[in-house]
């Protein structure tokens, strides 16, 4: 493992540059200091030529394991099929490299609890998963107001992660290896819910949905909206609405409600500062996908990232707590096929 010193760049590789890699990429290329992306890893080769042709990537990978073997590779960033996840984190703890990861950790408990064993056999390596809300100005601004007691204690969230309908139903096609939509589109929300309240254990979880314009999903056993209720230690709460049907866009929005108050985040999902007003109204655009939502926010993850490995720093948030996310997110699964409510000392027996 390379040390750094002060004006060292991390040497990055890029593995996955399909639609959400590529931004990755972008980011890391042009807009993240001390930050040099070396190397990109994809299966398809059109993914290797467009790292190469956009953005003058010269090292190249058709495997893993190759890019893993490069001395000149320092950290390693996956944007990648979470069934790859654990896996693939474990692979490049084990040959040295620091290791940035989309979320969730894994679909599966056990393979996060296997991630967590490894990265602590290697102290001085960072790992970190993307939940990227954490660094959205305002979600971090409603932290701090919280934590300075503008609220009074914070005992509640209401929390939606809700996709602009798509008729073309890409998201139907995935759900068999999705690990249904609450650990697809309200972990982020779990993640915010556990962060916000202050890292509270769940207690219970239950879960309902339903079908309303994707009959496909069926067949996964997958709704296109779904409604969570957590139960945390200590009387505090979580609701959480996921949806693949809104008609306008994008739209995320979390409540926090305390005992002096409450603050909210992304009431109106609109794309801009520009209103319209005309026969029908006063209204604005929205923004029309989670990436246009939180670009900067994908942009300051990185850089936290970059900044932790190059500073030996902790990154801010653990492994633990993207094992917590998928422990509370199985759960609603569970809970939603099942009908029935599951409580923590039993969820891991239903994984």
């Amino acid at each position: 493992m390379n040390s750094f010193s002060t004006g060292d760049l991390v040497r990055l590789g890029i593995v996955g540059f399909g639609r959400l890699g590529r931004r990755h990429a972008e980011n890391l290329a042009t807009r993240v200091s001390g930050a040099h992306l070396v190397a990109a890893c994809s299966p398809l080769a059109d993914e290797r030529r467009a790292a190469r042709d956009a953005l003058g990537i010269g090292r190249l990978y058709e495997t893993y394991d190759a890019m893993l073997a490069d001395p000149e590779v320092d950290a390693v960033f996956l944007v990648t099929p979470t069934s790859l996840h654990a896996d693939q984190i474990i692979a490049a703890l084990r040959a040295g490299k620091h290791v940035f990861c989309e979320k969730p950790l894994s679909l599966e408990l056990d393979a996060c609890e296997r991630v967590v064993a490894e990265a602590k056999q290697h102290p001085r390596l960072k790992a970190m998963i993307g939940f990227v809300r954490r660094f959205d100005p305002s979600y971090r601004d409603a932290f701090e107001k919280i934590r300075a007691g503008r609220i009074g204690k914070p005992f509640m969230v209401r929390s939606q992660t809700c996709d602009k309908n798509d008729p073309d139903g890409f998201f139907v096609r995935f759900a068999p290896t999705s690990g249904g939509i609450f650990l697809d589109c309200s972990v982020h929300d779990i993640d915010l819910a556990r962060w916000l309240l202050g890292n509270p254990k769940p207690v219970r979880a239950y879960a309902t949905g339903t079908i309303a314009l994707h009959p496909g999903l069926a067949e996964s056993n997958d709704v296109d909206n779904g409604v969570g209720v957590v139960e945390f230690e200590g009387g505090k709460l979580a609701v959480f609405y996921a949806s693949r049907t809104m008609a306008h866009g994008h739209d995320t929005s979390t409540e926090v409600i305390g005992t002096a108050g409450a603050l909210l985040v992304g009431r109106n999902p609109r794309m801009n500062r520009v209103e319209i007003a005309d026969a029908h109204g006063l209204s604005n655009e929205c923004t029309p996908t989670f990436y246009e939502r939180f670009a900067d926010a994908f942009v300051r993850e990185a850089q936290v990232f970059v900044d932790a490995v190059r500073g030996d720093e902790p990154v801010p948030l653990t492994l633990h707590d993207a094992l917590e996310a998928t422990r509370i997110g199985i759960a609603l699964r569970e809970s939603q096929r099942s009908g029935q409510a599951v409580t923590f000392e039993s969820a891991s027996a239903l994984v």
